[in-house]
């Protein structure tokens, strides 16, 4: 299975990749969360902005 999270602080945004496979189409499903789909129409991604918002991101090293 693949899933990779990355945060970007500048502009918080935080991107949750579901797949390898890239993104043909994006979604908008609300103010701030974006879908992306591959060509089959599989879920690959989802991004969302103002993350620190709407998520409690807590990270640990």
């Amino acid at each position: 299975m693949h899933m990779k999270l990355s945060y970007y602080q500048v502009v918080d945004s935080l991107y949750i990749d579901l797949s390898a496979k890239g993104s043909v189409e994006s979604k908008k499903t609300s103010e701030d969360v974006i879908l992306k789909y591959d060509q089959e129409g599989n879920l690959v991604g989802i991004d969302i902005d103002n993350a620190s918002k709407k998520v409690e991101l807590i990270w640990t090293i």
